[in-house]
């Protein structure tokens, strides 16, 4: 099909006049692996493998089978797609296999979070280059820049809202994933700079992602990272045909932050979308670093409560002798893990759990533990964990120092009125507390062995850490896409 020619002066004159996504586009244009310092691919490496052993972990769960034959239904083609999926021998067209990767690698909130971006990056980002790079053939060092350059754009976008997008209703990683996702495909595509801004241009129309599953604890929240890798192929592949987009995606009148923050666009710091890049315009650093590997499977908010409820736990509390817990929590995280309280004391689904940091903290208190099994029907509706919920009460953590930490403690009081404290500053798998490559391979191999023989899990870890070195991603895509 024809078009008619794009006059010669719009991209002139969109090209003279540098905005942040001008400047993102530069960036992922210009990346060379060689640029990144080693520590950081090979974390990148791991941040890839955990989020593919999340996938694997989801593949048994019903809400796993139920979004497969959804998304088959919309692919209407049978066996003739062409993407693989992780866990399913079946293959789908690029963006159905994207979507249900991506419902997968974050179906149970078990995968990575940018810290000051409050965003689930990995699990959008890496369903889109599977399904663009093995469909194209990719080698792995493409996607590897690829995958770094999204990354370190998308925690950017996301930290320059500080934490607004959650007080508008919006969940960062619907929103944020999608234009990170798309420079990461327009990398992958080798989209030149003024095409990589249109890119994200695009995707400014088709961003989204609300919150309102907290209300209720429906499934809408899995979608997000896969409808964002659905987006950002659409939008690359338009942008590949020349056609005109925004260029001002963030600070324009109607961009991002203006129409996504509200009256709170004005928190915003807008200088943070570009700053510290690794393009040559100053001192570079890598926000890939700031990136924390979860230790459990609820959401990242109530990691510090939890911890501190482990740890008393493990200091010899009688949950028996508990009167009253108080757990105190960043007020910008309230509204998603402590309220409202009644329904908090009451989850009625494994997601309303992972969403209770009422729940969180009694789990740990009662049992020393908050693992998948800990987030079983029959685990949160016992009597026991009900009776240590209802004398939990949630108040704000005054010493945070959230967004940079997402700090918690817990405080019991006894039955003859003595407490007993537990204070975590630094939530376990921040940066500055990390899970090591180590611990990360160890939850990788606890994750794929629910469903999946250790011999395919360990070739699957192979296969990842040494994706870099692989000529074409075919051969990881064909590896992923085996059913149980």
């Amino acid at each position: 099909m024809s078009s008619a020619p794009i006059p010669a002066d719009v991209g002139a004159a969109a090209a003279a006049a540098p905005t942040i996504a001008t400047r993102l586009a530069s960036f992922a244009h210009g990346l060379r692996l060689d640029d990144v310092p080693a520590e950081v691919r090979a974390r990148a490496r791991h941040l890839m493998l955990d989020a593919i052993g999340c996938a694997m972990a989801a593949r048994g769960e019903p809400f796993a089978g139920r979004f497969a034959d959804a998304v088959a239904d919309l692919a209407g083609t049978g066996h003739g797609g062409r993407a693989g999926v992780v866990g399913f021998a079946a293959r789908l067209p690029i963006r159905d296999a994207a979507l249900l990767n991506g419902v997968l690698m974050h179906g149970l909130d078990y995968d990575d979070t940018h810290m000051a971006g409050i965003v689930h990056l990995t699990v959008s980002v890496l369903p889109t280059l599977l399904a663009l790079g093995g469909q194209r053939g990719a080698s792995g060092a493409d996607a590897l820049v690829a995958y770094i350059a999204a990354l370190e754009s998308g925690a950017r976008i996301a930290a320059a809202a500080r934490g607004g997008f959650h007080s508008q209703g919006f969940h960062p990683t619907g929103v944020v994933g999608a234009l990170a996702s798309a420079i990461g495909a327009g990398r992958l595509l080798g989209l030149a700079p003024l095409a990589l801004a249109r890119a994200q241009g695009i995707t400014l129309s088709m961003a989204s992602g609300s919150l309102q599953f907290l209300e209720d604890g429906a499934w809408t929240k899995r979608m997000h990272p896969g409808w964002a890798a659905q987006a950002a192929i659409s939008a690359a592949t338009i942008a590949q045909h020349d056609i005109p987009a925004p260029l001002a995606a963030y600070e324009g009148r109607f961009g991002l932050y203006r129409l996504y923050l509200g009256a709170g666009h004005e928190r915003a710091d807008v200088s943070l979308a570009t700053a510290g890049l690794a393009d040559g315009a100053g001192e570079a650093t890598w926000e890939l670093t700031q990136i924390a590997v979860k230790p459990y499977a609820i959401c990242h908010f109530s990691h510090a409560v939890a911890d501190a409820a482990v740890a008393l736990h493990a200091r010899g509390i009688d949950p028996a002798r508990i009167r009253s817990v108080e757990a105190r929590l960043p007020a910008g995280t309230m509204p998603v893990v402590a309220e409202p309280a009644a329904a908090k004391r009451r989850p009625t689904s494994d997601y309303d759990a992972k969403f209770s940091a009422h729940y969180a903290v009694a789990s740990g208190l009662l049992r020393g533990r908050l693992g998948l099994r800990e987030l079983a029907a029959d685990a949160f509706t016992d009597p026991a964990a009900l009776a240590l919920m209802d004398r939990v009460t949630c108040t704000v953590d005054a010493a945070t120092t959230f967004p940079r930490h997402y700090s918690g403690e817990v405080i019991a009081t006894l039955d003859d009125g003595s407490t007993l404290g537990e204070r975590q500053a630094v939530n376990r798998g921040h940066a500055e507390r990390p899970l090591s490559d180590a611990e990360v391979r160890d939850k990788f191999l606890a994750n794929a062995t629910l469903h999946f023989r250790e011999a395919h899990a360990r070739a699957v870890c192979d296969a990842v850490l040494a994706i870099e070195r692989a000529p074409s991603l075919r051969a990881l895509e064909d590896l992923l896409a085996v059913a149980p």
